[in-house]
C-alpha cells in the first residue's frame, strides 16, 4: 500500500476544482493575450502572482482592450483598468515596457471578471453587456463601475457567484 505524505494528501473530489481554477487561469492569460504576449507559462495561481509583481508587458492590456467586443475604450473600463485613455496611449507606444504591478493587478482582475462572466453568461458579447447594465443584485449599479475599488471588486465577484450558481439577491 502507498504510505501518502504530507504533500500528496488530497481531499476526496479536490482534482475537479483545481482542474476549474487552472482552467480560469488559463481563460485570464488568454483574455491578455497568452503566452506569447505574457512571455510567461502560467501553472498556478503563484506563477500569476510571480508575473504581476514583475509587471506585465503593456501589450497584454492592448490585446485585452483590443479585443473586448462591446466594452471598447470607454471612461468606464479607465476606472475598472485604472489608467487613463491617455497613459493607455502611452503604454501602447512602448508595448514592451511592461505595467507597474498595480496597473497589472487591475487588468489581471478585470480580464478575471470578463473570463468568469463569460463563462456564467455563455459568451464575451453578453457578458461585457452585462457589466454595462445596472443590475438589481448589485443596488442597480452597473459592475464596470464597482470595478474601480477593491470593495467594489469583491461585490461584483460575490454577485457573479451567486448567478452562477443560480442565488440572485
Amino acid at each position: 500500500m502507498r504510505q501518502m505524505t504530507e504533500g500528496s494528501m488530497a481531499m476526496p473530489g479536490a482534482a475537479a476544482p483545481l482542474a476549474d481554477h487552472a482552467m480560469e487561469l488559463q481563460r485570464v492569460a488568454a483574455l491578455l493575450g497568452g503566452s506569447r504576449v505574457l512571455r510567461h507559462r502560467l501553472e498556478g495561481p503563484l506563477d500569476a502572482h510571480e508575473m504581476l509583481v514583475q509587471g506585465l508587458p503593456g501589450s497584454a492590456l492592448r490585446h485585452l482592450v483590443d479585443n473586448l467586443r462591446v466594452l471598447g475604450k470607454t471612461a468606464s473600463l479607465e476606472k475598472a483598468v485604472g489608467m487613463s485613455l491617455r497613459t493607455f496611449q502611452r503604454r501602447s507606444e512602448a508595448p514592451t515596457k511592461p505595467l507597474n504591478a498595480e496597473q497589472s493587478g487591475r487588468a489581471w482582475k478585470f480580464a478575471s471578471i470578463l473570463a468568469r462572466a463569460t463563462a456564467v453568461f455563455g459568451s464575451q458579447e453578453e457578458a461585457e453587456q452585462w457589466l454595462e447594465r445596472p443590475a438589481i443584485g448589485l443596488d442597480q449599479r452597473r459592475p464596470i463601475d464597482l470595478l474601480a475599488t477593491p470593495a467594489g471588486t469583491e461585490l461584483v465577484e460575490d454577485f457573479l457567484q451567486r448567478l452562477e450558481y443560480g442565488v440572485y439577491a
